[in-house]
C-alpha cells in the first residue's frame, strides 16, 4: 500500500443529459459544444502534471474531455469508470421519480435493472484499493456520480458520503493524504 497515491478525480463537461439533470448512467451522450468549451479550460491546469497512468471511462464524453485536456496520448480505457447504472432510471431526473416514489435517492433507494448502492460499493472499494496499491499520481476521468462515490469511499470507506460532495462539469478534484489520513486536497475546481 501507498501513501504516495494521489488521485486526480475529471468529470468530464456538460452534456444533454447533465445540463438537464437527466441520470445519465451508460447511455453514450456527446458532450455539448459548452461542454467541449468547459472541457479545453483543463489543458492549462493538467498541463506539466506527470501522471503514473490517465484512466478513462469507456464512454466517450469522457474520453473527448480527457482529449480535449491534453492528456490522451497516456490514456487507458478502465470499465470500472463507468457510471453507475440507473437501470429504469436512466435519462430521468430525480423530481421526476420522486412524483412516482417520494423520497427517492440514488445512494439510498432501490434501482431495478441497475446497481444497487451495494454493488457500487463493492465496485469502487475494489477499483480504489487496487489503485492504492499501485500508488503513484492517476488521473481518473469519468461522471458525477461514480467520482463523488470514489471520493466517498476514499475519505470514509463508504461511498454515500459522495451526496455531500457536489461535482460540476469538467471540474477537478484531488484526492491524497496529510500523513495517513486519505484527505480531499482539492475539490470542484472548474476554470470556466
Amino acid at each position: 500500500m501507498s501513501s504516495s497515491t494521489e488521485l486526480w478525480l475529471v468529470r468530464h463537461g456538460q452534456t444533454e443529459w447533465s445540463k438537464s439533470g437527466q441520470h445519465t448512467g451508460r447511455t453514450d451522450l456527446p458532450l455539448l459544444e459548452e461542454g467541449v468549451e468547459q472541457a479545453k479550460t483543463l489543458e492549462p491546469a493538467l498541463s506539466g502534471i506527470a501522471f503514473d497512468q490517465v484512466l478513462s471511462s469507456p464512454l466517450r464524453r469522457a474520453k473527448h474531455t480527457c482529449e480535449l485536456a491534453g492528456v490522451a496520448e497516456q490514456m487507458r480505457i478502465e470499465p470500472q469508470l463507468l457510471e453507475w447504472d440507473y437501470g429504469i432510471y436512466e435519462g430521468r431526473t430525480t423530481s421526476d421519480i420522486r412524483k412516482e416514489i417520494p423520497g427517492w435517492d440514488v445512494f439510498r433507494s432501490p434501482i431495478p435493472e441497475g446497481e444497487s448502492c451495494e454493488d457500487v460499493q463493492k465496485r469502487v472499494a475494489a477499483f480504489v484499493e487496487e489503485l492504492h496499491q499501485q500508488g503513484g499520481r492517476i488521473a481518473l476521468f469519468a461522471h458525477a456520480h461514480i467520482l463523488r462515490c470514489i471520493a466517498g469511499y476514499w475519505t470514509t470507506g463508504d461511498i454515500r458520503f459522495g451526496a455531500h460532495l457536489a461535482l460540476s462539469p469538467a471540474s477537478l478534484s484531488v484526492l491524497s493524504y496529510h500523513r495517513e489520513d486519505r484527505v480531499i486536497k482539492k475539490w470542484n475546481v472548474t476554470h470556466h
